[in-house]
């Protein structure tokens, strides 16, 4: 005799909660972060000696308002100033910041449509990312500097995988290589190494070159990309995810070697960053980072 099959809802509502769960865990790349887990614990021996090592890193400055300044996007740090700069959308701006977190100065930027990041490459030379139009700008900052024109500097468009106020969003510069990396905030998410701009030597013929890395950036359990660095004394990378509240230290191969998280309670952090929008480091490996709409943090390294 037939038996006859009878409806459950508990049944049909477990399995359409695995789907969600299914989905959403592989949206948020949480199996590759997972499984990085499991890697960083094996080999936290011979990865420590040979980088930054954020897990050791804890919050000193937790989330410090810095006073008459919205808006904060991208973050860079000018070893001969010993300062930080940043940039504004909502007025164009470049903001100077004390190592502390102190505004020293702002500077008023025309002709840019969305300023989204900005990197230091040489003593008063800096380059700005403008994101809808993928247009990078070098442009030269003194003491003097009260307005930067946008027409007046030297440009670069790539114009590469257009795709509205998803553009560039962060900038590092391996000033060895001359190479500058660009990041692409997602759909997909993507560096960009630009060898040829800022064009340093006027004297030769400009010589531009764009590579990618489709295996490094697949490597990258994040869901966007806000903010990029380039620590030399290592010859690694950090890439900052305000999404996935997470900076992801990578080596000269382009593979994790281990993480921060901007999560409350995470390395000291008394609430979680709401908004990551740009990371640094100096020539100590003290890290820098700044979050919408102003707040400043500092982590140092805690060799215990």
């Amino acid at each position: 005799m037939r038996r006859l099959l009878t409806f459950n809802p508990w049944l049909y509502l477990l399995f359409f909660l695995l789907l969600v769960g299914a989905v959403l865990a592989q949206q948020y790349r949480l199996f590759e972060r997972a499984w990085f887990v499991v890697e960083e614990w094996q080999h936290s021996g011979q990865w420590r000696e040979h980088s930054l090592w954020l897990g050791d890193y804890r919050v000193v400055i937790d989330a410090k308002p810095i006073e008459g300044i919205r808006d904060v996007s991208a973050l860079t740090y000018d070893p001969d100033r010993r300062s930080l700069f940043s940039v504004t959308n909502k007025p164009a701006k470049v903001i100077e910041l004390s190592l502390q977190g102190e505004l020293k100065r702002t500077i008023d930027l025309e002709g840019f449509g969305d300023p989204e990041a900005i990197e230091y490459i040489s003593p008063g030379i800096y380059v700005i990312a403008d994101e809808r139009e993928q247009r990078l700008v070098k442009v030269r900052i003194d003491d003097d500097s009260r307005v930067l024109n946008a027409a007046d500097f030297q440009q670069l468009s790539l114009g590469i995988g257009l795709n509205g106020n998803k553009g560039f969003e962060g900038l590092a510069y391996d000033a060895r290589k001359q190479r500058l990396l660009v990041a692409k905030e997602r759909d997909p998410v993507r560096i960009f190494e630009v060898l040829g701009f800022p064009h340093v030597d006027e004297s030769k013929p400009l010589a531009l070159q764009v590579n990618t890395d489709p295996k490094r950036d697949a490597r990258l359990f994040v869901r966007d990309l806000s903010s990029l660095d380039f620590d030399a004394a290592t010859g690694h990378m950090l890439a900052l995810s305000d999404e996935s509240r997470l900076v992801i230290e990578l080596n000269a191969e382009g593979k994790p070697v281990s993480t921060l998280s901007l999560l409350r309670g995470q390395h000291g952090l008394q609430r979680s960053v709401p908004q990551a929008e740009g990371v640094a480091t100096d020539d100590d490996g003290n890290l820098y980072l700044i979050s919408e709409p102003n707040l400043f943090y500092v982590f140092r390294k805690q060799n215990d």
